[in-house]
């Protein structure tokens, strides 16, 4: 199987559980939940994403004929003489259209480190280190176990009482990024009141927005 990246970059993680944390992201083409074009917006069952995942124009992009060509590409972007095995992000879009077996035992065999953010919607191949599903209101999720939930928050029709009882060790409620800065605050403030009544959540805020960085 070929695969298709969007960007690769090098940064630290802005959200969830392994915030602050360098890791080498890895952003595959494509979603199932939204072609990616704005005129599409409208009819797609996710409506609030923000990333760019057409195509394979980005950052580093491209495509890889093989899981060994995209591992060795991967390869690059972590530091020189590091004694820390690599720790790569596998995201989108929607990674587990194209994430397979092959490619999780080639990064494996070059010690890499394997984290998924997937919407849940697609089975997980095996030899994931860390999966973390963020769930969208109208669709079917069959990932009902992993490492983290990061509940984009609020969805009107997907609320926190609807996901709670999955199997993952932590939550986190995400507040809905808006370009209205009053929106922006005002989820912010939903979210932190809920994790305070409800201390089995976590708030996750997207820090690399604060700081700057990719």
């Amino acid at each position: 199987m070929s695969y298709s990246i969007k960007e690769v970059f090098y940064s630290l993680q802005g959200e969830g559980f392994h915030a602050g944390r360098p890791a080498i992201f890895c952003r595959f083409s494509n979603c199932n939940l939204w072609t990616g074009r704005e005129e599409d917006r409208e009819k797609a069952i996710c409506q609030f994403c923000d990333t760019d995942f057409i195509g394979t124009d980005g950052q580093n992009g491209g495509r890889f004929k093989t899981a060994e060509d995209l591992v060795q590409h991967l390869l690059q972007f972590w530091p020189e003489k590091s004694d820390v095995h690599p720790f790569v992000i596998l995201t989108g879009g929607e990674p587990l259209m194209q994430v397979d077996e092959t490619l999780t035992t080639a990064m494996h065999a070059a010690h890499f480190e394997i984290a998924v953010e997937t919407n849940g919607t697609k089975p997980a191949p095996a030899g994931l280190d860390w999966i973390c599903v963020s769930p969208k209101a109208n669709t079917e999720i069959v990932l009902t176990q992993g490492d983290e939930l990061k509940l984009v928050y609020p969805q009107p029709t997907l609320m926190p009482k609807q996901v709670e009882e999955l199997d993952y060790k932590h939550f986190y409620l995400q507040p809905m990024a808006d370009t209205n800065t009053n929106l922006n605050q005002k989820h912010t403030q939903m979210a932190l009141e809920y994790c305070l009544k409800h201390p089995k959540w976590n708030l996750s805020l997207q820090t690399h927005k604060f700081l700057g960085i990719d």
